[in-house]
């Protein structure tokens, strides 16, 4: 017992962290492995390696021999044993492969493997041996089991020199790659001996083409095989006959790849990349290969193509196929969807990012796929104009990238160690168990096996873990500025002793990044970096990630065009740049702003202090009226005795506002109603405080005034349904005060209501708010103020179905609230009248209604896309609203609200409307304000249709949240929102 502890002891000393069970293995094997324990010392894992070794040595005895006398052969199959547990099974069921451990070199792993399934390596054609019975089926199962045994054994060969270091990275994944060439070229050696001769498979010739990893010779010890098949028939055969038997041929190589046998399958041979994907063809010839791409492709099958190699088969077919498709290849960039597909791309590597877990190191943040895709991207977009960096492998063209001044050295360096450390890592995490694995495990047994395998004898846990988040962190980081920092060297003046990107070659980067105007952006980015400032160097950091922010929006242009016009208004105040640099999610949504809205850009240009509400969701949140109005209050009162310095503060607030809300709807922080609800609140502040202004102004001149007054607001902003291109419609009322003679009153009152609409149309950077009174009576021939008792008179004796209609909308705004609220009672009963609306008024309005959409649709305006006039749009919806309102408010209270959906939910409510109508009704209103508010927000003017120019249109839609590609979809439900909510309409206005 006491000889058992020393061991273990002893043995854990040596690196074991089972010291107890090693000791017992040792003790079992009566002292054959004493000799050979030092060298399990350096081994990842020296408890795996003691355990397989103890097998082989049960297994086959004699297999220790050659171990003890060969020190090469003892350290490759020690460290073999000590990362792959799947091996070290393999050698033990296979004693007699241990020799393959100890020849030097790669090997012909092409003739081995032909042999192994008893086809001939000098053959052109190789064809399995048929057994003595000639049935070609009965050699396959031996066959395929005997492709596998030889296949480990080479496989074994390659990890062994890997592991020792005696091979390089490069070298590893070539010779795994020519392996699996060699192992397709048996599988079909096995496929042809398998196909009847009168199936016609000596009348073809059929190419497998390498593609991914395989193609490019940088394939993994475990993966699956991407491979494409193109075939030709011999001279004088008939090419339908030849397709179908290549068809079989594939079908039956691909089988026998991954059919399961005794020693377990290889892997999936995956064509899923062919022309039409899996439904598609999966054999066919060059011609059709061609015809499809030139006519079909998308530039991600271009992508893939990169790295297309003629891999078994007719090599002289493949070779002809790879030529013949690169052309094609490296015209890919002047394609006209370029840009979309490479932005779809794009799309698609961060949906992957987000989706896996931070330890997937092919997918995850900073992974295998990261590298490759900017690597790959940046060939597609060079590539074509200089042929030194067609290359397929990763390494060698990022290698040409740098030497070509398209990617810094430094830059490269990173990226290169990232890459090959990366590759490492997955080359040992699927050594283990022979298993397509690429998530980091979180056992530290596992950790400490990974970390040893690299070379990390001290903490191999904590060091492994802290180069693996390096490496990670930097690829993400170099990934994110791959694209943006040359375009900074191409125009500005940096300290670098290295090869920049031709003005040429930057515009052509921009170009594909999604900038229209690529040489101006270049222009701006040497604006905003030239010098040596400190604002030029923090530019300098910002614009890689800014470039790339931008090229994610709907108007790459627009948005750094914004960028360098606020730049420039706010570049000498310390706290913006420090801000943006700081502070990641403040420059990230202003990037998404600055190329998403005109309208928000112009307001932030007159407001850049603005910059600062970008920070939080709870700093864009939609402040509450009694704040705004406090604030309104103080400002005037600050500027007492001038009323245009005073509305000049307030109206520099309410573009503040309108900042902070139209960012909020961008981000869909807010929806359409809370859009309406806050824009009217803010106009109501706005008219308020410059209201106060107004009546301090007269009172200095006229003295105490002798009237009191409100702003009765009406259609929109008394719906509050505001759009950012809204005027303000109002009725002024007065009522003079006791002993006051009605002239003086009303004389005081209009100059009241002058004053304020001066004010408010002031000239001013600020948006306007023009005050529109033409509702009152008698329109613009009416006076602009009137006494309660005048209104009242007049809509006794002379008011019109239309008149009550737009008073359905009226409420009070600002001024004198009593008085506001006694001519909202005064004219309740006119627009809920108590009895209903008689069926001739209703004619009269369905009437007028129809007369409206004849005429006073714009001339040239298609009437599917007139948001406010065209069928299903927002006159069709509100006008329901009203018509149910005039016909039953009077004896259903619920009606009363100045609101359209709110109306409308009440009519459901009280059983006027079925809910799938008003559920239609409302897509239709929600829709058209959601467009109406995004031409608004992204143009910066407004306009009532949905845009005929096609840009325009596509810049609304992503703006609504359609991709990039999503032009023709939002259109479509547009024409379809709106055809239904006609329908409607046709039956619950006109009764149709």
């Amino acid at each position: 017992m006491p000889r058992i502890e020393s061991t273990a002891a002893k043995l854990a000393k040596l690196g074991f962290a089972d010291g107890a069970t090693a000791a017992r293995l040792v003790r079992q094997s009566d002292g054959a492995l004493d000799d050979l324990l030092d060298g399990l010392v350096d081994v990842a894992d020296p408890d795996l390696a003691l355990a397989s070794l103890t097998r082989l040595a049960e297994q086959a005895p004699a297999a220790l021999g050659p171990l003890r006398a060969d020190d090469r052969l003892r350290a490759r199959t020690l460290a073999v044993l000590g990362v792959s547990a799947a091996l070290g099974d393999h050698l033990a069921r296979h004693p007699e492969q241990l020799a393959l451990l100890g020849e030097p070199g790669p090997g012909d792993a092409r003739g081995e493997l032909l042999r192994a399934v008893g086809a001939d390596p000098g053959d052109r054609s190789p064809r399995a041996a048929d057994p003595g019975d000639r049935s070609p089926r009965a050699a396959e199962p031996g066959a395929l089991a005997a492709l596998r045994v030889a296949y480990r054994g080479q496989l074994m060969r390659v990890a062994a020199r890997d592991l020792t270091g005696e091979a390089t990275l490069g070298e590893v994944t070539g010779e795994l790659s020519d392996l699996a060439g060699a192992a397709l070229e048996a599988a079909l050696a096995v496929a042809r001996a398998e196909l009847p001769p009168e199936a016609g498979g000596d009348d073809v010739r059929l190419a497998v083409i390498g593609m991914g990893k395989a193609g490019a010779r940088e394939l993994n010890y475990i993966s699956d095989v991407d491979v494409i098949f193109v075939a030709e028939p011999r001279e004088g055969a008939d090419e339908t006959k030849a397709l179908r038997a290549a068809t079989r041929l594939a079908q039956a190589m691909m089988r026998a790849c991954s059919a399961a046998t005794p020693e377990g399958s290889l892997w999936e041979v995956d064509a899923g990349l062919r022309p039409e994907g899996r439904s598609g063809p999966l054999v066919r010839t060059l011609a059709s290969h061609l015809a499809y791409y030139r006519r079909w492709a998308k530039t991600w099958e271009f992508q893939a193509l990169l790295k297309a190699r003629p891999m078994a088969g007719d090599l002289e077919l493949g070779a002809a196929y790879v030529e013949a498709v690169n052309d094609l290849v490296w015209s890919a960039a002047t394609r006209d969807n370029f840009v979309e597909d490479v932005q779809a791309m794009r799309r698609r590597v961060e949906a992957h990012v987000r989706a896996e877990g931070e330890r997937q190191i092919k997918l995850g943040p900073g992974g295998l796929r990261d590298i490759e895709f900017a690597v790959q991207l940046l060939q597609l977009v060079h590539g074509r104009l200089d042929p030194l960096l067609r290359r397929r492998a990763t390494l060698p063209a990022l290698a040409a990238l740098s030497r070509g001044g398209y990617v810094g050295r430094d830059d490269s360096r990173g990226l290169a160690e990232a890459y090959t450390f990366l590759r490492r890592v997955e080359h040992l995490l699927q050594l283990h168990r022979l298993r397509r694995t690429h998530v980091l495990p979180e056992e530290p047994g596992d950790l400490r096996r990974l970390g040893r395998a690299l070379g990390m004898q001290a903490d191999p846990v904590g060091e492994f873990t802290a180069r693996w988040r390096r490496h990670a962190r930097e690829a993400r980081r170099l990934h994110e500025k791959l694209f943006y920092r040359p375009l900074l060297q191409a125009v500005a003046r940096l300290p670098e002793s290295e090869a920049r990107l031709s003005p040429a070659a930057a515009s052509a980067r921009l170009r594909a990044l999604g900038y229209v105007d690529p040489d101006g952006a270049l222009r701006h980015i040497a604006a905003l970096t030239a010098g040596v400032s400190r604002r030029a160097a923090i530019q300098r950091t910002l614009l890689p990630v800014m470039l790339g922010w931008f090229a994610d929006t709907p108007d790459p242009d627009a948005g750094l065009l914004g960028f360098r016009q606020v730049s420039d208004k706010l570049g000498t105040t310390p706290w913006y740049l420090r801000l943006l640099r700081d502070e990641t999610a403040v420059a990230s949504r202003m990037a998404r702003v600055l190329g998403t809205s005109r309208y928000a850009t112009g307001l932030l240009m007159h407001a850049p202090d603005a910059v600062a509400l970008l920070g939080s969701d709870d700093d864009l949140a939609v402040r509450p009226p009694e704040a705004l109005r406090a604030e309104a209050a103080a400002a005037v009162s600050r500027h007492a005795g001038n009323p245009e310095s005073a509305v000049t503060a307030v109206r520099a607030l309410r573009r503040r506002e309108l900042f902070r809300t139209a960012v909020a709807d961008i981000f869909r922080l807010v929806d359409i109603e809370q859009v309406g609800v806050a824009l009217s609140a803010l106009n109501d502040v706005t008219i308020q405080a410059a209201l106060d202004a107004a009546t301090g102004k007269v009172r200095a001149e006229r003295g105490a005034a002798p009237t009191r007054l409100a702003v009765i607001a009406m259609g929109r902003l008394g719906g509050m349904e505001s759009s950012y291109a809204s005027d303000a419609d109002v009725m002024f009322v007065h009522c003079p005060e006791p002993g006051a003679a009605e002239r003086d009153a009303t004389d005081a009152a209009f100059a009241v209501a002058n004053e304020l609409r001066r004010l408010l149309s002031l000239p001013a950077p600020d948006p306007p708010l023009l005050i529109d009174p033409d509702l009152r009576p008698e329109g613009r021939q009416g006076p602009l103020v009137r006494t309660l008792t005048s209104y009242s008179a007049y809509y006794a004796r002379w008011s019109s179905p239309w008149e009550a209609q737009a008073l359905l909308r009226a409420r009070f705004s600002a001024g004198d609230e009593a008085l506001g609220e006694a001519f909202t009672a005064m004219i309740d009963d006119l627009r809920y009248p108590p009895g209903g609306l008689p069926e001739d008024a209703v004619r009269e309005i369905r009437r007028l209604k129809a007369r409206m959409e004849a005429e006073r649709l714009p001339r040239g305006a298609d009437p599917a896309l007139h948001t406010k006039l065209g069928p299903g749009g927002l006159s069709d919806v509100e006008w329901v609203a009203q018509l149910l309102q005039l016909r039953h408010a009077g004896s259903v209270p619920a009606l009363r609200t100045t609101r359209t959906l709110p109306t409308l939910r009440a009519a459901v409510e009280a059983g006027l409307l079925a809910p799938a109508d008003e559920e239609v009704l409302e897509e239709a209103w929600r829709f058209a304000s959601r467009v109406r508010d995004a031409v608004m927000v992204v143009r910066g003017r407004p306009a009532d249709s949905v845009p005929a120019d096609t840009r325009e249109r596509l810049l609304v839609a992503r703006t609504l949240g359609y991709p990039p590609d999503g032009s023709e979809d939002f259109l479509d439900d547009y024409r379809r929102v709106t055809r239904r909510a006609r329908q409607v309409v046709e039956r619950v206005f006109y009764g149709s």
